[in-house]
């Protein structure tokens, strides 16, 4: 996961995301738990389905929430990011282990972002 990430921060589209103060004290003072938490369930209700209402505008870009940025970041936004970036097919549900994956490099990088200088 390290590798990937290294690899999706020299993107210039993927390495342009990052958590600004407001969302790094939100992480601060609600903690992992509860953005690992966040996760699940935003993953899950945006792009956990086969077929995804809004598939490719769902995740907003916006500084909104810690997840939806690193979303962007690690390539986790879309179906078709799913399938282009982790190899994760579109047309089926996402897995346990797939959430559990993606949720994974979610957190990574947002504990990356954590330890980032702004």
């Amino acid at each position: 996961m390290k590798e990937l990430l290294d690899s999706l921060g020299r993107s210039k589209f993927r390495g342009s995301f990052h958590l600004n103060s407001k969302m790094k004290r939100y992480v601060l003072e609600k903690g992992m738990d509860k953005i690992q938490k966040d996760a699940y369930e935003i993953l899950e209700s945006r792009i956990g389905d086969a077929a995804p209402k809004n598939d490719g505008k769902q995740t907003p870009m916006k500084q909104v929430h810690p997840v939806f940025i690193a979303q962007h970041a690690c390539g986790c936004c879309c179906r078709g990011c799913l399938e282009r970036i982790h190899h994760i097919k579109k047309g089926k549900e996402l897995s346990k282990e797939e959430l559990d994956y993606l949720v994974q490099l979610i957190l990574l990088w947002i504990q990356r972002e954590m330890e980032r200088k702004i």
